[in-house]
């Protein structure tokens, strides 16, 4: 047995370079805790999905963006190795979500027929079910992986289903896209400021390393996000954040709360209920960019062309 107490947080990285030459990214924090994230080239949202292994079962947080992704037959092969050096005559394994965005839950049809699995759906209805949450914002549960005894808070406002899981083997704090280096969107003012308040407190009074969201969507220069849209994020942003960025965003929130509206931070960006000029503005640069690469592109092509045609013109002269 695996003891997931004595010498917690274990120590990980997580300033890595996520080069997305693979569908998926594979990154071992520890032995116990992947960190993976589906390529830009497979989908612009590039989400990051997270599989934690605990004594009697694992549990896989979101299925990523595209329903054809090799989600599974990772997430079987990373089973396989760690029960290859962890022999169990049986272990299982739960696919939940942070929330229930698209972008979350495309996978999760490859895991409904997996062996000793579970998939609880992003409904809110049945994430409440079952892990028996209440319905206040913040309220919170334990979730046992078999010695390894996570928290789950309720933390809606981003999404009415979203949930923030707290690690204390890492002492990881996985918030989705509740909080992250990007975009804040808000739907719901007040229960997006009980959440962030529930989570500072949960920070301030047990020991947090990182605060890791589902996304990067801003760059390394602060306050810069990228379009959306955008599949070539060059200088990203580090993934993990910290607790002094949830009271960060506690105290912008607090700030704007009375007004819809995006108000731009250096490492994060709030889109408070936004009207729908500044949505339509976001989607306008996203696309004006999407154009230009477009033609970079096609204009590249037409040079390698003409290029190859001259070379060959020359090579029959000669």
């Amino acid at each position: 047995m695996i003891d997931f107490e004595t010498s917690a947080p274990a120590t990980g990285l997580l300033d890595i370079d996520w080069n997305h030459d693979d569908p998926i990214q594979v990154h071992a924090y520890d032995e116990h805790t992947v960190v993976l994230r589906q390529s830009k080239k497979v989908h612009y949202e590039a989400p990051f999905m997270f599989l934690l292994f605990g004594n009697e079962r694992a549990l896989l947080l979101d299925t990523g963006a595209t329903a054809d992704s090799p989600l599974r037959a990772t997430v079987d092969r990373l089973i396989e190795t760690w029960r290859q050096a962890h022999p169990r005559e049986t272990y299982g394994l739960v696919v939940a979500h942070t929330h229930g965005h698209g972008d979350h839950v495309a996978g999760d049809d490859q895991f409904r027929d997996r062996p000793d699995t579970t998939v609880v759906s992003a409904d809110l209805a049945e994430v409440r079910a079952y892990f028996g949450l209440p319905e206040e914002p913040g309220a919170e549960v334990p979730f046992d992986l078999g010695g390894r005894v996570l928290t789950l808070l309720a933390s809606p406002g981003h999404h009415r289903a979203s949930v923030t899981v707290h690690d204390p083997w890492t002492g990881i704090l996985f918030t989705g896209d509740t909080v992250l280096p990007g975009r804040l969107y808000i739907e719901d003012t007040d229960a997006y400021l009980a959440s962030i308040r529930r989570l500072v407190a949960l920070a301030d009074a047990t020991r947090v390393t990182h605060v890791v969201g589902c996304h990067i969507e801003m760059t390394s220069r602060p306050g810069r996000d990228y379009p959306l849209g955008a599949t070539h994020q060059p200088d990203e942003h580090a993934l993990a954040m910290t607790p002094a960025d949830l009271r960060a965003i506690r105290d912008a929130v607090e700030a704007h709360a009375t007004r819809r509206g995006v108000y731009r931070y250096p490492d994060f960006i709030v889109y408070n209920r936004p009207p729908v000029p500044r949505m339509l503005a976001l989607v306008a640069r996203g696309l004006v960019r999407k154009t230009f690469h477009l033609g970079q592109r096609r204009a590249a092509t037409a040079w390698r062309r003409r290029q190859n045609s001259a070379s060959g013109q020359r090579s029959s002269a000669a």
